[in-house]
């Protein structure tokens, strides 16, 4: 058996999605799926835009800018980095350096990318696009207020007892802090 016939084995078969709702920034669909062993069913599928998040840390790599916002989803408060969805034919460095200075004040130092990832593959496509920016110039009060209870410079050394708190809880914060403790630049 070749490895392209051996990963094949596992691969589950579509025969078909259709939408069931589709709102400003969220399609849902149905999907019907066949496994490998013959069985069939259908399970719901989240297709979402393109979200661009920044891990912006201060000029000596102490402290991390985030913001304090309620999700009411999840009915909780919590850290997160600042970010937003990717607009249509909008760069996502682009989207991640305009969500920082709309959701903080403050205006990233160039911004590149870190990571990317898929936070519930199991039903959901909504890519995230990690990007780290060394410092930031404070340009005035955050224009969008509605997202943002308060914007805080986070020393990276409190960030695990935060997590423990469960002051950080988003996947997509969680992958950036922890890259940026992972492999902090010197």
């Amino acid at each position: 058996m070749t490895a392209d016939q051996e990963k094949q084995m596992t691969l589950w078969k579509i025969h078909g999605e259709r939408v069931v709702d589709d709102t400003r920034r969220l399609p849902l669909s149905i999907a019907s799926v066949e496994l490998p062993d013959g069985v069939r069913f259908e399970q719901y599928v989240l297709r979402m835009p393109k979200a661009a998040m920044v891990v912006v840390l201060d000029d000596r790599c102490e402290s991390v800018l985030m913001i304090w916002r309620h999700r009411f989803v999840i009915d909780r408060w919590a850290f997160e980095l600042p970010g937003g969805y990717v607009d249509p034919d909008e760069d996502p460095a682009v989207t991640a350096a305009r969500e920082v200075e709309e959701e903080t004040g403050w205006r990233p130092r160039g911004v590149r990318p870190m990571v990317a990832l898929q936070p519930s593959v199991g039903t959901t496509d909504a890519e995230n696009l990690l990007f780290v920016s060394d410092g930031a110039d404070y340009i005035g009060e955050p224009a969008d207020f509605n997202e943002t209870e308060r914007v805080e410079w986070v020393r990276l050394d409190s960030v695990r007892g935060r997590i423990d708190a469960g002051e950080i809880v988003g996947a997509a914060s969680l992958v950036g802090l922890l890259h940026v403790l992972a492999f902090r630049p010197s």
